[in-house]
């Protein structure tokens, strides 16, 4: 049984001692420096810790019980029982050099070589930032990403980004965590932005966030989402920007869903050419529709406004019309009805509503999220709060208008004038596109020729159909289709795919993903690595393994000269020579951690498995041998072993593995009966072993609501190597 403690050395000239971590085993004996310093008087032998506590000696004592806990768990805990002094010292090193690395100041003088021309982007709905990772290894030509700003609404988002790209990259990229329907969400983000030109937008929206207007009334606070995504869009008006989602969003609704992306990607003007359409609808209208037009007019003209002037524009808007109808009152009602009917007031009091949409729509949202925090779902209030909702969005209000005009008794002279007044009133919730229908609908042959021109030009993005992209086709051992909308500014070349980096023939396999780290059982946490020995494990099989090993360049393709294999990829990191960690990867279980400095300085991060029953770990091993857990179902029934659990994916060491989700129990490694941890499954992610998984490790309950813990953050991200792909892409294009 091995002694683990701390002493002192002697005093510097200032009076400070160095620690030193001493270990003593059966007559041997190892001596560390910790890298730390403390006055004699400040450090109680005796218990092992600093004393006059202060932020500086609580960070101090956590570091030491660090230390002590990793020679704890490496000499007694560890499957190995026997090590050299070496060993012994070149593991507790690493962990005193990640310390050492954190709590260093350098400032570096940029190579001339790395000098290149920088192009920014932004990672909206970020996650853990599977975008960001990617679009930081890419390099093309030396082109390369500049990282400006993130956002995302959950903490433990912010904590991950903010550790690995303003901790361990020493970047600069500033990280909003708000919810993006915020009213003042967009101010913010342009002040986390500052004067700098952004040149890609990424993210993807939750697919949840995909409506159709009037055919889905659930109004839960995703609802929203995507028309928010794209509102930043129209602010930034990026070179390019991508937005990722999963391949059911093409059939959504029976395709429908796509085509409103793709229209409302249509709909995104350059205000620039605003002005020449006005121009060209103004000389339409001395034999047309005066009315409508100068409703198209107004519509058109609230595109190049923004922020508070937008409610103002939109204001004036039904302000015309509602003047409209005041002209009209007379003469389709006596004085006597238009003061008293019912049907005149539903028509002026919902002008006043339209009026104030700002209002009503920061109402809706504030309900929508305290029903979300109040959990009503799936009870006896959902059909009351959904109705309120419903009746007070502007499509609905507008409906109510419609109706009231058809119940009067209007004169058939004025029967156009009433359905004019609707028309407008539609015309202001309809898209940019939408408008332009209606435009087209009232115009001649020659004017809509005439048209056609200035509305080529005032497409400010170029869209034809969304690029359906197989992440195993760009070096990610991982099955995973996604969807990739990707908007091209009109002045920029346009992308309509991305190519595969790999051949089907050489997709990287999960054996070869996973083999290095498969040094750990059930219920076990490992901090660093351990050699894996392939002959020793497989036995017949060892052959067939090792052929699974190829050598690889960073995208995957196969390089048999210069190359690493996906495992020495994942270790060696894929980052260009510029985003090259600052210092080692650290692990910290929430903000307070980080601020106290209660900071875990592991070589291997996020490898823990959980602690699964015998009956759990002898079920697993019935699916593992069978293969698949349908063929499995008898032999579990059999032994009393069946369960509930609808599906459980067995990994195939020789394929790639099926799409990761965010419950690791879903999958059962291929080669032991057990769940996979965090590091495995962000390696099927193709994500660096540096990139550290922070907070908690899982949740369950209502706490999913809320909480994203590591699980969920990479279960949920964009495979970096697919993100790589996407950027390398614009940057061969970018101008």
């Amino acid at each position: 049984m091995a002694t683990i403690n701390f002493y002192l050395d002697k005093p510097d000239k200032k009076g400070l001692a160095p620690i030193h971590l001493r270990i003593n085993c059966n007559g041997s004996q190892i001596k560390l420096a910790t890298g730390q310093k403390i006055a004699t008087e400040n450090f109680d032998k005796k218990n092992q810790k600093a004393l006059n506590y202060s932020a500086e000696t609580a960070e101090i004592n956590h570091y030491l019980n660090f230390l002590k806990e990793r020679a704890d768990e490496l000499l007694h805990h560890s499957n190995k029982k026997t090590f050299s002094q070496e060993e012994i010292k070149e593991k507790l090193t690493q962990h005193i050099e990640g310390y050492k690395e954190n709590h260093s100041v350098n400032i570096v003088k940029e190579q001339v070589s790395l000098y290149g021309k920088p192009f920014t982007f932004v990672d909206l709905f970020a996650g853990a930032g599977g975008f960001s990772e990617g679009f930081l290894q890419a390099e093309v030509n030396n082109k390369f990403f500049d990282f400006i700003a993130a956002s995302d609404i959950n903490e433990n988002c912010e904590l991950t980004h903010v550790v690995r790209y303003n901790h361990q990259l020493g970047l600069n990229a500033e990280f909003l965590r708000q919810d993006i329907t915020e009213p003042d969400f967009l101010d913010n983000f342009l002040q986390k932005i500052g004067d700098k030109k952004i040149d890609v937008v990424c993210g993807g929206p939750p697919c949840q966030s995909f409506s159709l207007a009037g055919k889905r009334k659930k109004f839960d606070k995703k609802d929203d989402l995507f028309s928010h995504y794209l509102e930043v869009i129209k602010i930034l008006q990026p070179k390019y920007f991508v937005m990722e989602n999963v391949k059911g969003i093409l059939t959504k609704e029976q395709g429908k869903i796509k085509d409103l992306i793709i229209r409302e990607i249509n709909s995104i003007v350059d205000t620039n050419e605003i002005p020449v359409l006005v121009s060209f609808i103004r000389k339409m209208k001395s034999d047309k529709n005066s009315f409508l037009l100068e409703c198209i007019v107004k519509r058109v003209e609230i595109e190049k406004l923004r922020d508070a002037e937008i409610e103002t524009g939109r204001e004036e808007f039904i302000r015309f019309v509602d003047s409209r109808f005041k002209q009209l009152t007379p003469k389709i009602a006596d004085y006597k009805t238009s003061k008293t009917d019912s049907r005149i007031n539903t028509i002026r009091h919902g002008f006043n509503i339209l009026a104030r949409t700002k209002e009503w729509e920061k109402l809706k949202r504030d309900i929508i999220k305290e029903k979300d925090y109040c959990n009503v779902d799936g009870d006896a209030f959902v059909e009351q709060f959904t109705s309120f909702l419903t009746h007070i969005s502007s499509d609905s209000i507008i409906e109510q208008i419609e109706n009231a005009f058809n119940e009067l008794k209007v004169p058939a002279t004025y029967k156009k004038d009433c359905k004019d007044i609707i028309t407008a009133l539609k015309i202001y919730t309809a898209s940019f596109d939408e408008t332009v229908e209606t435009l087209l609908s009232i115009s001649s042959a020659k004017e809509r020729e005439g048209l056609k021109g200035i509305l080529e030009s005032i497409r400010l993005y170029k869209i034809e159909k969304p690029f359906v992209a197989n992440a195993s086709n760009y070096g990610v051992p991982q099955n995973r289709e996604r969807v990739l909308f990707i908007g091209c500014r009109k002045d920029q070349k346009f992308i309509s795919e991305i190519p595969s980096t790999v051949k089907p023939e050489e997709k990287v396999t999960v054996f070869e993903a996973l083999y290095d780290l498969d040094f750990i059982g059930n219920n076990q946490e490992a901090h660093h690595y351990e050699l894996v020995d392939i002959s020793k494990q497989f036995n017949g099989t060892a052959k067939k393994m090792m052929s699974l090993l190829k050598k690889r360049a960073i995208d995957g393709k196969e390089n048999s000269k210069s190359g690493k294999s996906f495992a020495e990829w994942s270790k060696e990191g894929r980052l260009i020579e510029r985003y090259k960690p600052q210092t080692k990867p650290i692990y910290v279980r929430n903000f307070e951690g980080l601020q106290k400095g209660e900071k875990y300085f592991d070589i291997l991060n996020n490898h823990k498995t959980s602690n699964q029953n015998d009956d759990v770990v002898k079920r697993l091993k019935i699916i593992l041998e069978n293969g698949d857990y349908k063929k499995a179902q008898c032999e579990l029934e059999e032994c009393g072993l069946s369960s509930n659990k609808r599906n459980y994916n067995v990994l195939k060491p020789d394929e790639q593995s099926s799409t990761i989700m965010t419950i690791p129990d879903d999958y059962v490694h291929y080669n032991s009966p057990r769940a996979l941890t965090v590091r495995e499954m962000a390696r099927l992610q193709s994500f660096d072993d540096s990139f550290v998984f922070q907070g908690k490790r899982s949740t369950g309950g209502n706490n999913r609501k809320t909480e994203v813990p590591q699980y969920t953050l990479v279960g949920n991200a964009v495979p970096p190597l697919l993100a790589r792909a996407v950027a390398s892409e614009i940057l061969k294009n970018i101008k």
